[in-house]
């Protein structure tokens, strides 16, 4: 956690100024806080994720196209971070993704090529699956970033690969959403493209309007700029912001807006095809939408609404 911290604080002293640019709104937003603010707010990042993939390991791909029911009971308890580590270590894939490349910043600078992030999870020695594993297949092979993501040549292009591990691009770049936008575009096109790519961009950018907005709509809302508005993926996300004012208090009947549209359908991902799996970025971005939208900044309640939604 100490690289971690030294990387997401390298340009700071007592007393940051963050710039925050609003977009098209044509404003900026000056945020000062202390050290120890932000560094809490960092190691929250952190902890969340980890948190956020343990709670959900029993029940990953368990729930195809259908809610988890409120008869199942979701566990948490202390414990279990340390049993998923010492029997599924495979599960933090999100996390030991994002380490990596905060390894690779952490000897090489911010201004590290892409190559050097590539080869760093290429040659790793942990597991990896889907889009990852096809770019991991592709950099041993003579395949280059950003190729290796390139749906030609990673069927998974489309995969929530980076979306899951792009949480560092915003950990790193508090309140500076285009510089979470560079970090993204530089590791992202490693492993994915188009809607999968742009999954990973708006978690960044999330991440990085966390740091200065406590509003979670205004946080949802205003990330979306930074994705091109004619792609297939804001407007899905767009649809789910539509869903929660038709239905505001049923998240129930705004998941199953979500699987009547054309987004629950996985048409680019092989396990997905004829099938209820779906592990594409848009909808699981959309289940993502459902828990931030619906949980209104309560953790638990946050999480349980996002993992009752199925899939990954």
């Amino acid at each position: 956690m100490k690289r971690v911290t030294n990387v997401a604080l390298i340009l700071l002293s007592m007393v940051i100024l963050f710039a925050c640019n609003s977009g098209d709104k044509g404003t900026d937003k000056t945020v000062t806080m202390t050290k120890a603010e932000l560094l809490n707010k960092v190691k929250g990042g952190w902890v969340g994720q980890v948190i956020g993939v343990t709670y959900g390991g029993p029940t990953e791909f368990r729930y195809l196209a259908r809610m988890i029911p409120d008869s199942v009971e979701l566990r948490w308890d202390h414990e279990l971070v340390a049993y998923f580590y010492d029997e599924q270590p495979g599960l933090y894939d999100d996390v030991y993704m994002d380490l990596t490349f905060v390894d690779v910043f952490e000897k090489e600078g911010l201004d590290a090529p892409v190559e050097s992030f590539a080869n760093a999870f290429a040659n790793a020695d942990y597991m990896l699956w889907c889009a990852n594993q096809a770019a991991r297949y592709n950099i041993l092979n003579g395949i280059q970033a950003p190729e290796s993501g390139l749906w030609k040549y990673n069927m998974w292009a489309d995969a929530i690969d980076f979306q899951i591990e792009a949480d560092f691009a915003g950990l790193m770049a508090p309140g500076m959403i285009n510089a979470a936008g560079v970090y993204a575009d530089r590791i992202g096109h490693i492993m994915n493209s188009g809607d999968g790519f742009y999954g990973g961009a708006y978690v960044a950018a999330m991440y990085s309007l966390a740091f200065v907005y406590d509003d979670v709509y205004q946080v949802v809302v205003d990330a979306l700029e930074v994705i091109p508005a004619e792609s297939n993926y804001p407007k899905c996300m767009q649809a789910v912001i539509a869903f929660h004012k038709l239905y505001p208090d049923d998240c129930q009947k705004a998941w199953q807006a979500i699987e009547d549209s054309e987004w629950a359908i996985d048409l680019h991902c092989p396990g997905g095809i004829n099938s209820p799996f779906n592990i594409d970025a848009t909808v699981n971005s959309a289940y993502v939408l459902l828990g931030l939208l619906y949980g209104e900044g309560d953790l638990k309640l946050t999480m349980d609404i996002s993992i009752r939604a199925g899939q990954d």
